[in-house]
């Protein structure tokens, strides 16, 4: 089992990846074995006939014991996320100033992790900006949470991103206090996104701009990878605002 730990360990897509595909996340009863394509640049010294290897192991006996003890894991944790929604949480904003989540009962929500010097920035700021203006006054809010763990793309303070994004976008939703979205110090309130909406080798966000989208009881309903326009999105979220 050692072997086949490390096998996962160095066939993640967060293990010295430069580039990779990202496919959507839900949570599903058996792994997503498209998950683990030859899309991804893997480490030097790791060939795809170690992915085959890992691919053999996933359907061996010998996993079948290890995966179900995983996935019965998983759904303890999942459960125990549905115990809370986003309105139990606090966060800052990009001012310092502390923020409950429950002032946004009611509303539907998109929750994404911002940057400003990505590849995604333009086209993301001016499509969520575009829909904002759009449904904000239906019950709608996007909350943008600035992170720099993806190449280092958010290096700037609190009031560099505000004025980046508010300036060069004309950002009017809320913008947060920058955070980490993966790792030790991860947010509360992304430990909680990511559990209500992970899955098998799935749970970490993958780069900038991935999006959450939350129901007007706080509960996430959709994960959404990082390439996906806001556009796309729009159907959903008209569905969650026509909800009652």
């Amino acid at each position: 089992m050692e072997a086949v730990s490390n096998l996962l360990y160095k066939t993640s897509p967060f293990h010295g990846l430069t580039q990779a595909r990202v496919h959507p996340l839900r949570i599903s009863s058996t792994p997503p074995m498209a998950f683990l394509d030859f899309s991804c640049k893997f480490p030097s010294g790791f060939s795809k006939s170690h992915l085959a290897d890992l691919r053999s192991s996933l359907s061996s006996s010998q996993f079948g014991g290890f995966l179900s003890r995983q996935r019965t894991q998983f759904v303890v944790y999942a459960t125990a996320a549905t115990e809370k929604s986003v309105h139990d949480f606090s966060v800052k904003d990009i001012d310092g100033k502390d923020v409950s989540l429950s002032k946004f009962k009611g509303k539907v929500l998109l929750i994404v992790n911002v940057a400003s010097k990505c590849g995604l920035t333009t086209s993301n700021y001016s499509e969520l900006s575009h829909i904002y203006e759009k449904y904000k006054t239906q019950g709608f809010e996007i909350l943008a949470f600035p992170c720099n763990q993806f190449g280092g793309q958010e290096p700037g303070s609190n009031p560099e991103i505000k004025q980046f994004a508010c300036t060069r976008f004309k950002a009017e939703f809320p913008i947060f206090d920058k955070v980490d979205v993966n790792g030790p110090n991860t947010a509360p309130v992304y430990q909680f996104l990511k559990s209500s909406a992970g899955g098998f080798l799935g749970d970490l966000v993958k780069w900038n701009f991935e999006k959450f989208l939350v129901d007007k009881n706080g509960k996430v309903v959709e994960r959404y990878q990082p390439t996906t326009s806001p556009f796309q999105i729009e159907k959903d979220i008209q569905k969650l605002l026509a909800a009652a």
